[in-house]
């Protein structure tokens, strides 16, 4: 690895997942007929992976066990170029994998995660060893797959440098690590379950519950307004951006510096200087000149929310979708678009990823994935913009 090229630097979970789907309506207490498969997965590796088919590199700090999962990992990340320093080996580390249930529709029911490898070897004295590419990184993206220690020292380390982070809660019960690490967070990607997971940890009490959804179709703004007093926590206790992801329903971005927030790039930091196609092609498609708000709020902080729609997919499955959101995103702040723009491309990557079978798609089309960001861009509103106080 040449040590002069700057990277993002993405810590967190390697998977080797096993995905069953069943083709008729389960049955308790039996086996149901299915198809089951084999396939390269983990929060951070996922999202890293999308990253490269946008054009931006990863350096990957995790955890692999000398065994056939590993090896397949391994060998994947090396087949495509990447660093591989950062990924400790060994004999006495096993390779994290988890076993993913799908109904007949392709949608998660369950799943089984046997990841106690990335709690239990990514350290804080191995990230530390990696100082020097934190330095140079435009962001750093950790998943909570990590032990609350090696979280903290990943995100003091990027703040002693400037670098933006993102963190990715994982899961329900994982998200409530992120309590520890609040006031470090540039950007949370919750779903709406991790969200109030986080807000009452955040808040020592079990103040906020799930929302109940009734069969017919909630409307935007009601959507919002639930979950509003659970963002609101998150954004008081330091995080600045939140976005949550609501699936079909697209995303809320919502940010506690007003609208003038949304239109920040990284241009303050490290901005990668690789491939720039995908901010030539986004921009000329977004324009940041098509959402112009009044004078900032003067009161103080103040709560602006947007919402980004999905995209119409034809659902093959819905595993990565998510995670190539995050990588969307990732990808589009590291070639210099705003906060705006970069949620746009990261839901026309997650609509690419639902209609595949795989993790993260094999490839990635730029001008379609510029063509429907535009298309979400263009179709994006206010939902809320009012004082927190």
């Amino acid at each position: 690895m040449k040590k002069s090229k700057t990277m993002a630097v993405i810590i967190g979970g390697m998977v080797f997942d096993i995905h069953a789907t069943a083709s008729i309506p389960a049955i308790a207490k039996t086996t149901t007929p299915g198809k089951v498969e084999f396939m390269l997965g983990g929060v951070a590796r996922n999202i890293a992976e999308c990253l490269l088919k946008l054009g931006t590199e990863s350096f990957m700090i995790s955890a692999l066990g000398c065994d056939l999962a590993g090896d397949l990992l391994l060998e994947q990340w090396r087949s495509a170029g990447l660093p591989t320093e950062g990924i400790q080996r060994g004999p006495d580390i096993t390779t994290a994998s988890v076993c993913n249930m799908f109904d007949v529709n392709g949608d998660l029911t369950s799943g089984v995660a046997s990841v106690e490898s990335i709690e239990r070897c990514v350290t804080p004295q191995w990230i530390q060893q990696f100082k020097s590419i934190v330095h140079s990184a435009p962001l750093m993206m950790v998943d909570a797959n990590l032990n609350t220690d090696a979280l903290e020292a990943s995100c003091r380390m990027a703040a002693a440098f400037d670098v933006p982070v993102w963190v990715e809660p994982v899961s329900v019960a994982k998200s409530k690590r992120v309590a520890a690490i609040a006031n470090y967070i540039t950007f949370a990607s919750p779903n709406e379950h991790e969200l109030v997971a986080m807000a009452n940890s955040l808040s020592n009490e079990n103040r906020f519950s799930p929302i109940q959804r009734d069969q017919n179709k909630t409307s935007v703004e009601s959507l919002f307004k639930e979950l509003k007093p659970a963002i609101i926590v998150l954004l008081q206790k330091g995080i600045k951006y939140v976005l949550v992801t609501l699936g079909p329903d697209g995303a809320f971005l919502c940010s506690g510096s007003g609208p003038s927030g949304l239109r920040e790039c990284l241009k303050s930091t490290k901005v990668f200087n690789g491939k720039r196609q995908i901010f030539d092609m986004v921009n000329s498609r977004c324009s940041t000149h098509q959402y112009l708000y009044p004078t900032p709020y003067k009161g103080g902080s103040r709560l602006f929310a947007m919402h980004f729609p999905a995209l119409p997919a034809a659902v093959g499955r819905v595993s990565g979708a998510g995670d190539c959101l995050v990588g969307g995103v990732l990808a589009s702040l590291c070639a210099g678009l705003d906060v705006m723009q970069s949620v746009a491309v990261g839901v026309s990557a997650a609509k690419v990823a639902i209609e595949v079978k795989t993790n993260v798609p094999d490839i990635y089309n730029l001008t379609a994935i510029a063509d429907d960001a535009g298309a979400v861009y263009k179709a994006a509103k206010v939902v809320f913009q009012e004082s927190m106080l």
